[in-house]
């Protein structure tokens, strides 16, 4: 009879173990996709390092060679007012000159000149602040008929240091989609696990509407918390 009521105890505790490890792992299941997903966002605002700053022109004539010489002695004047701006030598460096022929394909009246040539010179350099404090001042240049063009998208303020802005970016980014997190498991009246599973966003570099040589950097990263 002792035997019986011993055994018997046995199976009860064995059931009540048993059923409460089922329980805990039915648990345990039901909780492991308990998880939120946040996103962390950072940003900075930065200025250009590096300026191309190209500086076009051209002229007409009908007699190509004394054309050439003409152009040589502008570019030879405008290189000389960007070293009057504080410009080096080494910032400076001649673009390629196309010619036209305007008499080859026309409608109406033939044209005055039968050639059009145009250069450039290109400036390129990490005098960033010298090269937007240079823009209008082509004054001088206009008084003696030289009249050269900057078109504004051909004008690359540009950014260089993105490789030691990222560790510092990532790692805020980070941190705001943490507390993004706390701040729903607070709500949820749970708390906030480990990381489950982690993307970094790309990184965007774009310029400043008004003020082009200024950069925003943008990050966001996307971080999934488990809840328990």
């Amino acid at each position: 009879m002792k035997n019986n009521i011993f055994a018997g105890a046995l199976i009860a505790l064995g059931l009540c173990l048993g059923g409460m490890f089922i329980f805990l792992g039915f648990n345990k299941f039901a909780n492991k996709d308990r998880a939120v997903s946040v996103k962390g966002l950072s940003t900075r605002e930065v200025e250009a390092d590096y300026a191309v700053w190209p500086l076009s022109y051209a002229w007409n004539g009908n007699d190509l060679p004394a054309l050439y010489e003409q152009v040589e002695r502008v570019t030879a004047r405008v290189k000389k007012h960007l070293l009057s701006l504080g410009f080096e030598e080494a910032d400076i460096r001649q673009g390629s000159i196309s010619v036209n022929n305007n008499w080859e394909n026309y409608y109406g009246n033939r044209p005055e000149y039968k050639y059009t040539l145009s250069t450039s010179l290109i400036v390129s350099t990490d005098k960033v602040k010298l090269v937007v404090a240079s823009q209008g001042k082509e004054a001088s240049l206009l008084k003696e008929g030289i009249i050269v063009k900057t078109e504004n998208w051909n004008l690359d303020y540009q950014f260089n240091g993105l490789p030691e802005l990222k560790p510092s970016m990532i790692e805020e980014a980070t941190q705001n989609a943490r507390a993004v997190a706390q701040k729903f498991a607070d709500d949820a009246q749970c708390s906030l696990g480990s990381i489950r599973r982690a993307s970094q966003g790309q990184f965007s570099v774009e310029s400043d509407q008004y003020q082009p040589w200024v950069k925003h950097v943008r990050v966001v990263t996307t971080v999934d918390y488990f809840l328990e």
